[in-house]
């Protein structure tokens, strides 16, 4: 917590950074930065992107969902991301009798617009610096406790702090909603104050295999034809007010839309992206590093791979189920896909090698200063021993939360009833067999059964006999080591299948005491509360010296220009767009209308290329009319640019040099697969749906002119 940390952070950011790397907070735009971006065709200053006072771009930027990033594109509110980002809600609105998900939906009129429990959009106000704030709380926490670990005050105290920063922010406006995040490994904080929807419409969805064309087998791949769209609409009281749903709320008057450019672009062309990125470590140390790719994504490789086998078979033979667990495969594969990218890119990349060298090059610099010694010295003894100490618990840990946490569903509910009182009142009950139902709407026990069976022989192979939860001496015992008989036995005992279960409980409080699952719950629970324990103490130990890590890069790089690591907050990236060469194959910076229906001939083979006639038989007339670029008379569905991106900027708009929306961030590529850890110029591509794509299929496709209009093309 020195000083001197946060007057050289003021240096940082306020240099020009490079033109293609960096997540950059629009309220640090100062005039180096400024001029960098002017000079690659920026035409809007800093106060019209980023004005508190006023109306600026950042006004049609929207945190969706608290997952996404997504855009206002017409005077009425309405709002386009990504596909895969309302996926869930286009799943909740599906049955299927009425199987929006496979066919598609465009509403007609405002009335037939259809309300998606639990989505949200937060508009951005303002962010501040509040750093002063809680280092003054936290240095008087240090004064009133002399003899205690710096470390363990950290630990202890932090996020009180922080959320007593946000209570005074939202008694000091009403009706808004703060959050006070950490910055450069908790060496800055900044409070951003948003303003809130929660009735939020869906007005358009392409066709699954549209809007996930390509599937698992192009996921983080280029090239893509993917149209990954979908739009929805901010509804608002009679006043503009946020309002949970009702049918007298009206459409929200958008304080700023995006206008859209039909002008097309082409390799140079300055390109800036908007969103929230939600998380990278640029920043962690080659121990980290290490920990992460043999540890953690090992467990979530191996045990979601076994896990979406299982309930692949079921999807594939029962519709019904198909539509129940679609969301949820779909999340579980993006990650398990990403896992497998990242490991082969940090060992292809040699990316430990070159962050080792990283920490070579630190040492060297504090030993000529013994003041920078004192600080510094001992930090990479120290994380090494900690990462050492705790490898095999944090290995254990990733594959028992893959499997008990993740993996095998009922626990949750079992958690859920075991923390209710048996003496509920009425609205204790509603709201218990509320959240229920929610849970049941999308499972399936049968699908549960054979993924326990299977994850839990797996989970034995994987981990040492001290991380066992002592389920396994039931198995041994009873079933002679069968995890099959085991889970048939319990699923065909347990009261937990379906939502009965609540009414179940209150007329036989002995249920907890006698259900199979319940006892499942508590042997989870203990074990998961057992490996926690052997991962704490090194916890404090590597999150102190992170710490110390990042004052150390920033400290010794004063001249070089520094961006905090995403932590979902409003960040810009801007670059241009740009092909790519990996390895001797050099990739274009678009896709061709052609390149989808080449693909959509192979779907006989390859499933994920599975594409419906009447949109096959639209693209091949090859009517694009004004959609068309202007250079070569085709259709682009999918381009480049060198814009620094993760998850969570899935939807982000991507503008031009007018901030014209010319279409929409939705992933990465291969062969970068490393970007959260470190940044590869020559190889990191943001890929994003050509806005053109998204207009023509709403246009000629869904028949929605109406929306067309409201946009004012």
């Amino acid at each position: 917590m020195k000083k001197t940390i946060f007057t050289l952070l003021l240096t940082v950011v306020s240099l020009a950074a490079r033109a293609d790397e960096g997540m950059w907070m629009l309220n640090n735009i100062d005039k180096p930065t400024a001029d960098a971006m002017k000079a690659l065709g920026l035409e809007l200053t800093p106060l019209q992107l980023y004005n508190p006072e006023g109306e600026s771009l950042k006004d049609c930027v929207v945190d969706f969902c608290d997952f996404c990033s997504g855009v206002v594109v017409s005077p009425q509110g309405l709002v386009f991301t990504n596909h895969h980002c309302g996926f869930s809600g286009i799943q909740k609105l599906s049955t299927p009798e009425d199987d929006i998900l496979r066919n598609g939906f465009a509403a007609k009129t405002l009335e037939e617009e259809r309300p998606v429990e639990g989505f949200f959009v937060r508009f951005l106000e303002r962010t501040e610096e509040c750093t002063g704030r809680v280092m003054r709380a936290m240095n008087k926490i240090y004064q009133d406790n002399p003899d205690k670990d710096p470390k363990q005050l950290d630990s202890e105290n932090l996020d009180s702090v922080m959320s007593a920063v946000e209570k005074e922010y939202t008694q000091k406006n009403p009706g808004r909603y703060c959050l006070v995040k950490s910055y450069y490994g908790g060496n800055a904080y900044y409070a951003s104050v948003y303003k809130v929807y929660t009735d939020i419409r869906l007005v358009f969805t392409p066709t699954q295999t549209l809007g996930k064309f390509g599937g698992d087998t192009d996921n983080w791949m280029w090239p893509r034809q993917t149209c990954d769209f979908s739009v929805f609409r901010i509804y608002a009281d009679s006043l503009g007010n946020p309002a949970d749903y009702s049918e007298a709320n009206v459409p929200l008057k958008a304080k700023r839309y995006a206008r859209v450019s039909l002008d097309g672009f082409q390799p140079g062309d300055y390109c800036m992206t908007v969103g929230y990125p939600g998380s990278t470590d640029r920043y962690l140390s080659s121990y980290g590093i290490r920990e992460r790719v043999e540890g953690t994504n090992v467990s979530m490789i191996d045990v979601r791979g076994k896990k979406q086998e299982v309930w692949k078979r079921w999807m594939d033979s029962d519709r019904a189920i198909a539509i129940k667990y679609a969301s949820k495969f779909a999340s579980s594969s993006n990650y398990w896909k990403n896992s497998i990218g990242m490991n082969k890119a940090v060992k292809e990349l040699n990316v430990i090698g070159q962050k080792q060298q990283l920490e070579q090059d630190i040492r060297q610099w504090y030993q000529k200063d013994e003041s920078l010694t004192a600080r510094f010295g001992t930090m990479f003894d120290e994380l090494d021993r900690a990462y050492g100490n705790r490898f095999e618990a944090i290995r254990a840990y990733g594959f028992f939360s893959e499997t008990f946490l993740r993996g095998i569903e009922l626990r949750r509910v079992a958690a859920i009833l075991a923390s209710k009182p048996n003496d509920m009142d009425s609205t204790e009950i509603a709201q218990t067999r509320e959240q229920l139902q929610a849970f049941y709407k999308d499972y399936d026990a049968r699908v549960d059964e054979e993924t326990m069976a299977v994850l839990l022989t797996n989970y034995r192979q994987q981990v040492k006999p001290e991380f066992l939860p002592s389920l396994y001496r039931d198995i041994d015992s009873l079933y002679q080591g069968d995890t099959r008989a085991y889970a048939r036995n319990l699923f065909g005992q347990t009261a937990l299948k379906d939502i009965t279960c609540v009414d179940r409980l209150l007329a036989d409080t002995t249920l907890r005491d006698s259900d199979p699952m319940f006892r499942y719950y508590e042997s989870v629970r203990d074990c998961q509360t057992n490996v926690t324990k052997r991962i704490r103490n090194d916890r404090q130990t590597i999150d102190y010296n992170e710490h110390l890590l990042t004052q150390a890069i920033l400290e010794r790089d004063q001249e070089t220009p520094h961006y905090s690591d995403a932590n979902f907050t409003m960040r810009l990236s801007y670059g241009f767009i740009q092909d790519y060469t990996a390895g001797a194959q050099h990739f274009d910076y678009f896709t061709p209308s052609q390149s989808l229906l080449d693909k959509a001939a192979r779907q006989g083979e390859i499933e994920d290329y599975r594409l419906e006639q009447d949109i096959v038989s639209l693209l091949q007339q090859k009517d694009f009319g004004r959609y068309a670029d202007p250079r070569d008379g085709d259709l682009h569905l999918c381009f480049l640019s060198n814009n620094d991106i993760t998850g969570g900027n899935s939807g982000s708009p991507m503008f031009n040099g007018k901030g014209e929306l010319i279409g929409l961030a939705f992933d990465g590529n291969w062969e970068a697969m490393s970007g959260d850890i470190t940044f590869n110029p020559d190889l990191q591509r943001c890929i994003g749906v050509d806005i053109r794509f998204v207009l023509y299929l709403i246009d000629r496709w869904g028949k929605a002119d109406r929306l067309i209009r409201e946009m004012g093309l």
